[in-house]
């Protein structure tokens, strides 16, 4: 598994009811993507929820390198992106953990994301094994919070380049108050083709 966004960040008096209207037309074109596990199509408002800014965030949970490459530089998806925003970073993680949780067959509309800095003597060992004590640590409160009511799937990531432990939780209904999140986001779609009890879902409704 591999978590993926990209952040665009947009004018402070843009009309958010474009990437509302860009969503609704096209983020069905991934709801069968061969290699894609999840894609959460995310927005913060400004003003809205603590955010300072608008953006559109999409986040991605991929199963399959190829897939990934051939939709970021293959002419898979990502030139739309590029040909109507200019080409975003994209910040990538390599995958810990991902659990389902009690909300997994709703339709999700909001997410959070907490990203934690993992400094070289944060977990100092003789050993060597602090860094990986604490990701055990991490994973085993990753399945606590997905046993929370309303949380549809929770996820756990490390960017090992600037080394940053990232917390991805897709919740059935707003973001708890008292969660911890560096931010906090609405989600107008998510595209959920390598994930089966989402689709089962889908078609009972």
């Amino acid at each position: 598994m591999y978590a993926k966004q990209y952040e665009i960040t947009l004018p402070a008096d843009y009309d958010m009811r474009i990437i509302r209207r860009r969503v609704a037309d096209h983020g069905h074109t991934l709801d069968d993507r061969a290699g894609l596990g999840l894609k959460a199509y995310l927005i913060r408002e400004r003003g809205r929820d603590g955010s300072p800014v608008n953006q559109y965030a999409p986040f991605y949970l991929w199963d399959d390198t190829a897939a990934m490459s051939h939709f970021l530089v293959g002419g898979g998806g990502f030139q739309g992106i590029v040909r109507d925003f200019g080409r975003p970073p994209v910040q990538h993680w390599t995958g810990v953990a991902e659990v389902a949780g009690p909300a997994r067959g709703t339709s999700p509309r909001a997410a959070s994301r907490r990203l934690t800095p993992l400094p070289a003597d944060a977990d100092p060992g003789a050993d060597g094994l602090g860094l990986a004590a604490r990701i055990e640590r991490e994973t085993a409160e990753l399945g606590a919070l997905a046993r929370r009511e309303g949380v549809h799937t929770a996820a756990l990531a490390v960017d090992p380049h600037h080394w940053r432990l990232l917390q991805f939780v897709l919740w059935a209904e707003a973001v708890p108050p008292e969660e911890e999140a560096t931010e906090r986001y609405e989600v107008l779609h998510l595209s959920a083709p390598g994930r089966a009890p989402l689709r089962k879902a889908a078609q009972g409704r």
